[in-house]
């Protein structure tokens, strides 16, 4: 189920079903990087002024789910406006600044993105662009990204399967609100 909050900017409704905590795991392969499965948390929040702030952290898992090692960390900011287009701006831990443009579906939850701009340090790696598919599916949060370098055209290097995390917060707010729920729990069902 996709809730609202009551203080968020009006602008971003169309992109509520990204709010909150997800965490899940995927898969990268991209050539000259190591194949592997991955661990990933991301979170979309928001403070009541236009944009949602984007927080990812991924790790490298072993053959067990194990976390590793961390493998990276994004960080940005989501605009949308009037007419369901959405722009992102995203740093990432490996000195790449990203600037994203793109569009939310007409009648459905997803958010399809393509770079419009690329600056990176010295320290980066080869990078020269991407795509992004985000999508809400059955209360998930599915995403799959592509990359290209000057090496390597444009292709899949990332997906992941995500799923919506209960806070501690969200769960003592919810053992509060069982006061008015009748002592048996079953008659708050009839």
């Amino acid at each position: 189920m996709i809730e609202i909050p009551s203080d968020l900017h009006p602008d971003l409704v169309p992109l509520a079903f990204l709010l909150g905590n997800w965490a899940g795991a995927g898969v990268s392969d991209f050539p000259g990087a190591e194949k592997c499965n991955f661990g990933q948390e991301v979170t979309f929040s928001h403070d009541g002024r236009d944009f949602l702030e984007y927080v990812s952290h991924s790790w490298v898992l072993d053959a067990e789910g194990r976390k590793v090692r961390p493998l990276e960390t994004e960080s940005g900011y989501w605009r949308i406006d009037k007419d369901r287009k959405v722009e992102v701006v995203m740093s990432r831990d490996q000195g790449v600044i990203e600037i994203w443009y793109g569009e939310l579906a007409d009648q459905k939850p997803q958010i399809d993105l393509v770079t419009d701009a690329v600056a990176r340090t010295a320290a980066s790696g080869p990078y020269s662009g991407g795509k992004r598919l985000y999508g809400y599916v059955n209360s998930d949060l599915m995403w799959v990204g592509e990359k290209a370098t000057p090496e390597v055209e444009l292709r899949p290097y990332m997906s992941a399967h995500l799923k919506k995390v209960v806070s501690p917060e969200e769960v003592a707010e919810m053992a509060r609100n069982l006061e008015d729920m009748p002592d048996d729990g079953i008659a708050f069902f009839k």
